[in-house]
């Protein structure tokens, strides 16, 4: 095929019981579960191993699991002998893709991880809310039929016609009534702890936003493209820009995929447990995806180097 590559990471909602199981004992930084453990005072290891599944939920497990995870699988990445053009991430995928590309240090990533999962957590407590996907729709006639609607918002733009809105459990209970009305084929609630992407977090995103200025951001190595911002870039401080604003505004990964795409990118390698982000890739028009844990670093060099 011979296209360029960028390298993506899953956020939450990937992770399974096993999850650490198929990576190579060489790929994965135990050192990272050991700063997890520290940081979060959870038995983040044993769960990813034993479950149960409603532990792994915890956004507080979720999200250093799937950070350690993206960078064990980037290293498998590594070894096919690809070099990305680009990197992006999926919500907390981001800060993984940052690490990768050297923006921060790995325990800095790490305690940030920790931090966002902790402040997620905490607002979901306190303003409680929920997520569901709507498919059949496009983002721009799913806010026109929320418009003026209480409690509710587009959160996630994941592919075409495959849009996630996020609010209180009263205002996605209202959208969904709506948006059948209007046309949708199916809206489908969603396992998730709180009201990601909407102005509900706002609190946890002020917070973070201050957390920020205690990291030292480098340029990034590699290209990013940012889910508040799809255009690529490698300036530090508009890459901390771009970062602290991430947890209230939709997660913008159809315009990541354009632009990558339009970058001369045409295979999107998924460095994180199982295929979320590679079923997207797919319903892309030219792009393919590859993800390192079901098609392995072989297939990615195959389609990419040829």
């Amino acid at each position: 095929m011979g296209a360029g590559a960028a390298f993506v990471f899953p956020g939450q909602g990937s992770q399974r019981v096993g999850m650490l199981d198929a990576l190579p004992s060489a790929a994965l930084p135990e050192s990272l579960l050991d700063l997890a453990e520290d940081v979060s005072g959870l038995p983040v290891r044993a769960i990813a191993t034993e479950g149960p599944a409603s532990a792994l939920a915890d956004t507080r497990v979720a999200q250093p699991l799937l950070f350690v995870s993206g960078l064990a699988w980037a290293r498998v990445a590594d070894s096919s002998g690809v070099r990305p053009r680009a990197v992006a991430g999926h919500s907390l995928g981001e800060l993984t893709a940052l690490v990768y590309a050297g923006v921060m240090e790995p325990d800095d990533g790490m305690r940030l991880v920790c931090e966002r999962a902790r402040l997620m957590a905490e607002a979901a407590t306190a303003v409680p809310g929920t997520m569901a996907a709507v498919l059949g729709m496009s983002s721009e006639e799913i806010a026109a039929v929320i418009d003026g609607l209480d409690g509710v918002w587009v959160g996630n733009e994941n592919g075409p016609g495959q849009v996630t809105i996020s609010g209180t459990h009263p205002g996605v209970e209202r959208a969904t009534a709506a948006l059948l009305g209007a046309g949708a084929r199916r809206v489908v609630s969603l396992a998730v702890a709180g009201a990601f992407h909407s102005p509900l977090m706002a609190d946890a995103s002020a917070a973070f936003s201050a957390l920020l200025e205690t990291v030292t951001f480098a340029d990034a190595r590699i290209p990013v493209a940012q889910n508040t911002d799809p255009s690529l870039v490698t300036s530090a401080p508009l890459i901390r820009e771009r970062l602290a604003t991430q947890m209230v505004r939709p997660v913008g990964w159809t315009a990541i995929m354009e632009s990558l795409r339009s970058e001369g990118v045409g295979v999107l390698a998924e460095c994180g447990p199982g295929a979320v982000l590679t079923g997207m890739t797919r319903r892309m028009e030219g792009l393919e995806g590859v993800s390192l844990e079901t098609d392995g670093a072989e297939r990615l060099r195959e389609v990419v180097l040829g």
